[in-house]
């Protein structure tokens, strides 16, 4: 990624911030935090690489009243009747219950699906079990 945000000689101080999060179903480390936040360091000195990358770790099982908890309750929601976010539930509702946001998720879906279906038979190409 770096590559497309710097010029050579660049310093790396010119990089953007940016943050990779994963929302886990249930919590890495077991401390029942909502989250973990994982920086980049030198494992021979113990100092920071600060190249402006986080690691973010969402404990989606996690309950709370705070706002992450608020959203980790929403994504576990099956209707947005339940939802306490109100633009969550909104989106959610357009998604399920419209025509039009229907039609949106079977599209989402059917690409899906024909990348796994791609993949599987890439896999059993490659494993010499099928052949084109």
């Amino acid at each position: 990624m770096d590559i497309e945000f710097l010029n050579e000689n660049d310093d790396f101080e010119l990089l953007p911030q940016s943050y990779v999060i994963f929302i886990t179903e249930k919590d890495v480390s077991g401390d029942g935090r909502p989250m973990h936040l994982y920086e980049r360091i030198d494992t021979d000195t113990g100092k920071p690489f600060c190249d402006g990358q986080h690691i973010l770790y969402i404990n989606g099982a996690y309950v709370g009243n705070e706002a992450i908890g608020q959203l980790m309750h929403d994504f576990r929601c099956a209707s947005p009747d339940e939802m306490i976010i109100p633009e969550i539930a909104e989106r959610t509702r357009y998604l399920k219950e419209t025509p039009e946001g229907v039609e949106i998720m079977c599209q989402l879906m059917e690409e899906r699906m024909t990348r796994k279906a791609e993949e599987l038979a890439r896999r059993l190409i490659a494993r010499g079990k099928e052949t084109l």
